[in-house]
């Protein structure tokens, strides 16, 4: 039997975040994956970041995760979402060439002599005095270790849906992983059915490009990672096109051969990313849908058509994207389809991602009902930092929702659970002017160093970005007066100020206060510029984090029985059970908790403590 610190069970991107973050702090891991060249595969769309998203990935990457590297070192098309609203919701993306993310993924991962990439298919757990204790593959082989992140995708007892069609497996030509599905079943984990689905793939080289809106790269030169230098890539122009009236009418006609109107598929689906049928069944009054063609690679003709998930029969799908414009003669070179696949309740795991019944068992991705890369990756951080936490003693990594997107998505599964596959959405944070996607690093750095998960080159890049940080600091806190702003039209009230505070004026630019820095916008001064304009609304947020810091201090006893605490609906004592909060703030947060709900609780735990 082979001995590992950490054995991770899926080769995906929360697979492999979680094995390079256990690595990291110094565990020796094993990559257990159905095949290694499939490690960092693109599953569906060929794209990384979004709004929400985006700050995911800054996030993983401040941590010093391998996501935002391979996505520059592949990206074919760069865009910064929302560039017209505040810095809090803007969102990097890109679009990467499929071939070449992957690529990237699997040279970080073999790059590292702390993992061990395992082929097979892990088909058991081994459990030895309720606990984990290792995993057997399917050709009979033993791995040990006390802690394994389960990273398995949608290939969880995962069936594949095209119209009439039905077939076993978690993506177009690759087996589910059904005996771990029947195992975790059989030990009566909490476990629910939730699907998923991807679009038909076309023949970019049969696509009538000259009559659709051209959608060009961004010329402005930032990249996912501080630590990509430059985009080593050529740029290509993305391209949009819309349904239309005959689209619609094509998909209503086959409604009844659907399996996602034909009772087949039990799982819910995506909210914000929902099929093309769903589309047109639900918003009927829309004489139009977008479709983003997204080319998948430099040398590879295949787009990606954003907006047409579709699991209907592929006589349908080649009627539908005939019907739009610019797509009357495109070939489909692969057919769309759905994958429903198992997941567990993530209200049975803890901040850590552990799962409470079976200590040592970590879970990322979609198996804890998320949907997404970043989504994933971030989970697999965070369950891979924890397991290697366990097997070596160290402390737990547990980011904050006040202080990270990573935070706010745990606290929110944890806690809330999910009905559908759960996205990241700006939105979702309460703190999100402190939360921004420029400002990744500056939160999250020195929490990642202190748990050491950042490696040598970028503990290096974070002393330098800190040293060029306190110039411009330093720069921004010296005084001036209104009298020298004058021509900025400024009022003279004779004022003395700081440059950081004149900077919030609207006619007061950076080469009117500090002119020695006006020269090239670096990163981190871009990050200061917002981070001074910001500072008094931050102010008021942070006052609020006080708050809440204060409640997560009310403690509440693990074995609190909500029933007995008057004031309480049953709806309330429900959902309270089955998140166990264990502080009053995160009982706050439990959706349907009122505040005379809290304030009942408090009484009756203060009333226990006298």
């Amino acid at each position: 039997m082979s001995r590992f610190d950490v054995i991770v069970i899926g080769g995906g991107h929360a697979g492999v975040e979680a094995a390079a973050a256990a690595s990291r702090r110094g565990a020796r891991v094993a990559l257990v994956t159905f095949s290694e060249a499939n490690i960092g595969t693109m599953s569906c769309n060929p794209s990384i970041g979004g709004l929400g998203k985006g700050h995911l990935v800054r996030e993983v990457d401040a941590c010093d995760g391998i996501m935002a590297r391979a996505a520059d070192a592949a990206a074919i098309h760069y865009r910064m979402l929302n560039r017209s609203k505040g810095a809090a919701v803007r969102g990097p993306r890109v679009q990467a060439d499929r071939k070449r993310f992957a690529a990237a993924v699997r040279r970080a991962v073999k790059a590292n002599e702390r993992i061990e990439i395992v082929p097979g298919e892990a088909v058991s757990l081994i459990v030895e005095r309720q606990a984990i204790a290792g995993v057997t593959l399917a050709d009979g082989t033993a791995l040990e270790a006390p802690a394994i992140v389960l990273a398995t995708g949608t290939f969880l007892g995962a069936r594949m849906f095209r119209g009439e069609d039905r077939e076993a497996g978690g993506r177009l030509g690759e087996r589910a992983a059904t005996a771990m599905a029947d195992q975790l079943r059989s030990l009566g984990l909490p476990m629910t059915r939730l699907k998923t689905g991807t679009p038909p793939r076309l023949d970019g080289r049969t696509i009538d490009w000259a009559r659709l809106e051209r959608q060009p790269s961004e010329d402005e030169p930032w990249t996912m990672s501080p630590l990509s230098f430059h985009r080593p890539l050529p740029q290509l122009a993305c391209a949009i096109t819309r349904t239309t009236e005959r689209t619609h009418h094509i998909i209503r006609a086959a409604l009844d051969r659907s399996p996602l109107f034909g009772g087949a598929i039990e799982g819910a689906g995506p909210r914000y990313c929902p099929s093309i049928e769903d589309k047109v069944h639900r918003f009927g009054d829309r004489d139009g849908h977008q479709i983003f063609l997204e080319p998948e690679g430099l040398d590879d003709a295949t787009v990606y058509p954003n907006g047409v998930s579709t699991s209907l029969p592929a006589d349908t799908q080649a009627d539908l994207i005939a019907s739009v414009p610019g797509l009357e003669r495109t070939r489909i070179i692969a057919f769309g389809y759905a994958v429903e696949y198992d997941h567990i309740d993530p209200r049975s795991l803890d901040h850590r991602l552990e799962l409470a019944a079976l200590p040592g068992l970590f879970c990322a991705g979609q198996i804890n009902g998320t949907t997404g890369y970043e989504e994933a990756a971030a989970q697999g951080l965070v369950a891979g930092a924890n397991a290697a936490a366990l097997a070596l003693g160290l402390d737990p990594f547990l980011p904050d929702r006040t202080q990270s997107y990573l935070g706010v998505m745990i606290d929110d599964l944890v806690l809330q659970g999910v009905t559908e596959p759960y996205r990241m959405l700006t939105a979702r944070a309460e703190f999100r002017l402190r939360l921004r996607a420029d400002n990744a690093e500056t939160r999250l750095s020195p929490v990642a160093e202190a748990a050491g998960l950042l490696g040598a080159e970028r503990l290096a890049h974070v002393r330098s970005r800190d040293t060029e940080r306190a110039a411009i600091d330093a720069a921004f806190a010296r005084p001036i007066t209104a009298a020298v702003l004058a021509h900025t039209g400024v009022g003279q009230d004779g004022a003395r100020r700081t440059a950081g505070e004149w900077l919030r004026f609207p006619n007061v630019a950076l080469a009117d206060v500090v002119p020695d820095l006006d020269g090239v916008m670096t990163p981190i001064l871009a990050e200061a510029i917002d981070d001074a304009r910001y500072a008094p609304y931050v102010e008021r947020q942070d006052a609020e984090v006080a708050e809440l810091r204060a409640s997560e201090r009310a403690t509440l006893r693990e074995d609190l029985d909500f029933s007995v605490i008057p004031g309480l609906s049953t709806e309330m004592v429900e959902r309270l059970a089955a998140a166990r909060p264990a502080t009053l703030a995160a009982a706050g947060r439990v959706r349907g908790i009122t505040p005379a709900a809290l304030t009942a609780i408090l009484l009756h735990t203060n009333r226990r403590a006298a």
